[in-house]
């Protein structure tokens, strides 16, 4: 089995995707509607943790539950046939040879099964999509057309439960709030008005309507089944109802009111005489509003068949254009699949890191790393507006370094933690500078450093060590001065902070302390002893970045910097101290002290050349720490870095009694960093090639087995080997791998890694996924938590920035290409379609004499097929030239390698 590109949207084809278990795809928009659909139609939709219209699932309800979006067509009265196969005796013939075929056909937000059923002449095809234009509400197109040469009388009934609640009350109280249950009956639907919410810390008034109608240009249901029991039956089920097999289908009328019971979209429509090759349509919409008549508004709109097909023509049209990035290879099926990954991070952006039938384990939102991380690929595809989120996500940070941890629905909306559980991650200071970097380099926005922004406030002090007593809710989010005045400091300044105080957090070994976890949250349980390696060298990439962004804006004219008189306690300390452990956290414990409640509000100058050389010294000094310390060898000879010590003060990795240990996180950073020498580089490829690289399971795994329950590290032990954290091909460490080693110019290691994902993910006989990237692929080589993962990012940004080279520096467009030969197509050329400070521009790469990128360079540019002269033979495009070339017309910039 496999899926069949459809053109060069992202559109895909495939036959009976009803045999494989676990598959699902994503429908939603950006007005909060959240579904998925399986090729049954089971999944659910909600627009949050406590508005689920359908049943909540996960992975395991998509084959174990009977709940389904299940249509039903009568037959000549007597016959029943499931158009999505959710009979009983459909499932029963499903692996035989009386299968019924079916076809699925997709692309970015929009759904189509087609199934044939040879014994009863029918052809059905449900086309699904939630509409772009914000309406609160997932659209369903039933078309059953009579492929026999015999009349037929048709009649379509849907059964499509309601369960118009909380996802928490699938166990909690399921019954009891049923009893909230107020259903109704209109001309067109059913609709469920619960009382209330319903929480035992003190329930709430119900502000949510839910409701399932359907109809066509000329019809309206007949009647309606709107409680699930009554559907079902004495003992009867979903599969089998026996609402159905009854000679009188005794439906309810309009204008029906009852309540207290489990709700279905219950939509019995006439029976119709359908001549051979006719085809009839229905249209049903399962929907969201703030009141009754918001419900109806928002549903009744699209009952015919022309304002479905509106809806769906602008919905393809509208992601289409959202997805604005494209490669050409010599290989297709790379260049179609790359649409997908580039689709994902939007996919992020809606449902965080939940609502997805693998992705359970959340409540909605989305994390610290994912606001800085799924900017990453904004600033590739639409950097409008990402100057103003990343201004805003720097209010998360608090005084002492760390952030806010739980984040609300609005853009730069942080919430104190009232239920006093210390959070600390301590790799979150690393990721708000990368990603600051790339906007500066793809923007020239170097301005941005000197613009202010408030802290965030609330109880947790001293990097989560500490309470501060004198806080309380009435105060407000936002970090104080003594004069009780909101304080803000420049971008510059929440950088420095959050490195800086990495810099002294430090455990036995100095490096800094694991705390709650890093960004593997599994390794979750070394917070008194644990350090990481890993994370210490990007904080050292992280100051030397910092200082080499001070040199632009001396060249700028900008060289003194007013930063608060605390943060002064973390600069100019002798280099002397730098080994001294124990004078490093006093130094941090008296500055954490100073900002505990509120801060003087006082600001000191301090010039640029001053502070760069506190920065160097101290990142300096981290890489040579780590370069003499935490190089480890096997006795086969092969070297990697330790990048972790555990709760008992122990080096992690390196080869022991039980065998090799090694972790795939511990080589990228210090790759990334620049840690590891050039010679190491070597060194770590050899090693990972040895002891973590797969094949047959999609490349690079993100450790070997450690054959020990590790108590002392971290919950990800407990996980069989080869699964999720524990040793799976973890797409979001195996992509990361693949750009450090870019980073290096190590192009053919760089490019292996990433290809070896991409060639198992596109191999459906393998991974079992749709076209894109999984969160991880497990020990069978099965794709698991596809769509919301931080690899579609990282991916999307390596492609771009590192293979194709394609990058801003300092807001010029900059060629570094690191494609290899045989990337390029049979006409020796490669390109990639992007917006640049905004403009299209199409950037075609041609290697005519088929050089490999350790020798070709870059020998000529021509825009639009006019020569253009690079200023101090720098292989790049000024800001100024791009942005006047037109706005509206696509510009084409080939670049020549020789």
């Amino acid at each position: 089995m496999k899926y069949e590109r459809l053109g060069e949207q992202g559109n895909f084809i495939m036959e009976n995707p009803d045999l494989v278990s676990g598959l699902y795809f994503p429908l939603a928009n950006e007005a909060g509607v959240m579904s998925s659909v399986s090729p049954d139609l089971s999944g659910d939709s909600k627009m949050d943790q406590n508005s689920f219209l359908l049943p909540p699932v996960s992975c395991e309800n998509l084959h174990n539950d009977r709940s389904s979006r299940n249509i039903w067509c009568r037959i000549n009265g007597k016959e029943l046939w499931s158009l999505t196969g959710r009979s009983a005796w459909q499932q029963a013939k499903k692996f035989s040879r009386y299968k019924e075929p079916v076809v699925l056909e997709a692309g970015f937000m929009h759904h189509k099964i087609t199934r044939i059923s040879e014994e009863n002449g029918l052809r059905a095809e449900i086309s699904s999509v939630v509409p772009a234009t914000g309406e609160t509400v997932e659209l369903m197109k039933i078309q059953i057309e009579n492929i026999s040469s015999e009349y037929k009388n048709l009649q379509m009934i849907t059964a499509i439960p309601m369960y118009a609640r909380s996802a928490d009350n699938i166990r909690d109280h399921r019954h009891v709030t049923a009893l909230l249950h107020r259903i109704k009956t209109t001309d067109n639907g059913v609709m469920v008005i619960p009382t209330m919410t319903f929480d035992e810390r003190g329930h709430k008034r119900n502000h949510r309507s839910y409701g399932v109608f359907g109809g066509n240009e000329t019809q309206k249901p007949m009647g309606y089944y709107p409680v699930l029991g009554d559907f079902i039956g004495e003992g009867g089920n979903l599969e089998t109802p026996r609402a159905l097999w009854e000679s009188c289908l005794n439906v309810k009328s309009a204008n029906y009111e009852t309540g207290g019971y489990e709700a279905l979209g219950g939509l019995c429509f006439p029976e119709c005489r359908v001549a051979p090759q006719e085809t009839i349509t229905y249209v049903v919409a399962m929907g969201y509003g703030k009141s009754e008549e918001d419900l109806m508004e928002n549903c009744c709109g699209f009952l015919s068949e022309t304002a479905f097909d509106r809806c769906w023509e602008k919905t393809k049209e509208y992601w289409k254009e959202k997805v604005n990035i494209s490669v050409q290879t010599g290989n297709s099926e790379f260049n179609h699949w790359m649409k997908w990954v580039s689709f994902q991070p939007m996919l992020r952006r809606i449902y965080g890191c939940s609502f997805l039938p693998h992705h359970d384990y959340g409540k909605g939102g989305r994390g610290w790393r994912d606001l800085w991380q799924d900017c990453l690929a904004l600033l590739m595809m639409n950097p409008e507006g990402v100057r103003q989120m990343l201004l805003d996500n720097f209010g998360g940070v608090r005084f002492d370094g760390t952030n806010a941890t739980i984040i609300g629905s609005g853009q730069g909306e942080f919430i104190a933690d009232r239920n006093n559980i210390t959070r600390v991650w301590m790799d979150h200071g690393v990721w708000p500078f990368l990603t600051t970097e790339l906007y500066i380099h793809q923007t020239g926005d170097l301005g941005i450093l000197l613009e202010e922004k408030s802290y965030f406030k609330d109880m947790q002090a001293s990097r989560g060590e500490e309470k501060d007593s004198q806080w309380s809710e009435n105060e407000g989010e936002a970090l104080k001065k003594i004069s009780s005045q909101i304080y803000s400091g420049t971008i510059l300044e929440h950088l420095l902070i959050q490195n800086l105080t990495s810099f002294y957090d430090v455990g036995e070994h100095n490096h800094i302390r694991i705390r709650g976890a890093d960004w593997n949250d599994a390794l979750d349980l070394a917070s008194e002893r644990g350090e990481s390696v890993a994370f210490t060298t990007m904080y050292a990439s992280n100051l030397e970045g910092i200082a080499n962004l001070l040199i632009e804006l001396n060249k700028q004219g900008v060289d003194s910097f007013e930063l608060s008189e605390e943060i002064f306690v973390l600069l100019g300390q002798s280099v002397l101290i730098y080994n001294d452990i124990a004078k490093k956290t006093e130094i941090l414990a008296d500055y954490c002290r100073k900002c505990i409640h509120q801060i003087s509000g006082e600001k000191v100058a301090i010039s640029g050349e001053k502070l760069q050389e506190d920065l160097r010294g101290k990142a300096a000094w981290i890489y040579n720490h780590i370069r003499e310390t935490e190089w480890v060898t096997s006795k086969e000879g092969h070297g990697w870095y330790n990048g972790y010590y555990d709760n008992s003060g122990n080096k992690v990795e390196g080869e022991t009694e039980t065998g090799i240990r090694m972790m795939l996180t511990s080589q990228v950073f210090p790759l990334m960093s620049q840690t590891a020498t050039d010679l190491q580089v070597k060194e770590i490829v050899k090693s990972a090639n040895a002891y973590l690289y797969r094949r047959e399971i999609g490349g690079y795994r993100l450790n070997t087995d450690f054959h020990e329950v590790k108590m002392d590290l971290g919950r990800m032990f407990g996980f069989a080997y080869g699964h999720k954290e524990n040793g799976a091909v973890f797409s979001h460490m195996a992509v990361m791998f693949g750009n450090a080693l870019y980073r290096r110019n190590a192009s053919r290691e760089g490019y292996g890694a990433l290809i070896s994902l991409f060639d198992h993910c596109n191999d459906f006989e393998k991974s079992k996924i749709y076209p894109g990237i999984p969160e991880y692929i497990d020990a069978n080589g099965r794709g698991v938590y596809h769509y919301l993962t931080g690899a579609a990012s990282w991916y999307l940004v390596t492609v771009i920035t590192q293979m194709f080279g394609i990058r801003g520096y300092y807001g010029n467009l900059a060629f570094l290409p690191q494609l290899l030969n045989e990337q390029f197509d049979e006409e020796k050329q490669a390109s990639a379609s992007m917006e640049f400070a905004g403009r299209h521009l199409k950037i075609r790469y041609k290697n005519e004499r088929q050089l490999e990128p350790d020798i070709y360079q870059v020998s000529k540019i021509t825009i639009d097929g006019v020569p253009y002269k690079p200023q101090n033979q720098e292989q790049m495009i000024r800001r100024e030239d791009i942005i006047s070339l037109s706005e509206q017309q696509l510009h084409t910039i080939e670049v020549t390698l020789n």
